[in-house]
């Protein structure tokens, strides 16, 4: 298994990778990130830590570990970074996990905080007692493989999504893994088991939003076209044809 020395660069990837791999940044604020780094770069990403605004510059996606959701959002609340993240976020692939996946809820209850607002849940804090009530549970979800192995510390638990946020997973009818577009969220920590579908999940979610990006739009076709789409210039050619038959007829 790979380790990461106490003097190592942080910042650096932990691997040297292909350009092919998907770039996630890991979120490195508070909590245990780098058993996050390590999960997606078993599942083939190149993983970086975010620390800053600026270093969220060519990541493909981030991930947000679970911790201390109030420590976490005091770090961000520094230097103007949580509204960099919350802009950045609304168009880039987010995986958050427990603490994160509050930090981007719309709604924070028990108590109430302040958060990104980006993915339409509620969701109530420390829902299933302290530390010494966490548990690990098999439970059934909607990714392919069978059961998944779901371990909860502290959890929040999902009370509320809206109309366009898919369940993917539940514990006692409640939301454990749900998304809501390109972002994800978990009530539990899939970084600290061996099963990595949760990370592959997340991951080919990334690479559909590379390639997306990738395709030209109809605005980049329409300026490769000198600035006029193929259907305009039909329909310019066809008009200048009937100018020119009544402009004979008129002769």
């Amino acid at each position: 298994m790979t380790t990461i020395a106490a003097t190592a660069n942080l910042h650096a990837p932990f691997e040297v990778a292909s350009s092919e791999k998907p770039t996630v940044g890991v979120l490195a604020v508070q909590g245990n990130f780098e058993a996050h780094a390590r999960a997606f770069q078993k599942a083939g990403a190149r993983a970086v830590l975010v620390r800053k605004a600026a270093e969220l510059d060519g990541l493909d996606g981030l991930a947000m570990p679970g911790g201390e959701s109030t420590t976490m959002l005091r770090f961000l609340e520094r230097d103007g970074f949580i509204e960099v993240l919350r802009e950045f976020l609304s168009v880039t692939p987010c995986f958050a996990t427990c603490a994160g996946c509050i930090l981007l809820a719309r709604e924070v209850l028990s108590p109430a905080q302040a958060s990104l607002g980006l993915l339409d849940i509620a969701v109530e804090r420390n829902a299933y007692g302290r530390q010494i009530d966490s548990t690990i549970l098999t439970q059934r979800t909607e990714l392919p493989g069978g059961p998944l192995e779901m371990v909860f510390i502290r959890a929040p638990r999902i009370t509320r999504t809206g109309t366009g946020v898919e369940v993917l997973a539940r514990r006692d009818g409640s939301p454990t893994l749900v998304r809501q577009g390109h972002l994800v969220a978990a009530t539990f920590h899939p970084e600290m088991t061996a099963d990595l579908r949760v990370q592959g999940f997340f991951l080919d979610l990334v690479r559909a939003h590379r390639s997306a990006k990738k395709r030209p739009s109809r605005k980049d076709a329409t300026r490769a076209g000198r600035g006029i789409p193929l259907h305009s210039k039909l329909e310019s050619t066809r008009a200048l044809a009937r100018i020119a038959r009544r402009l004979v007829a008129a002769d």
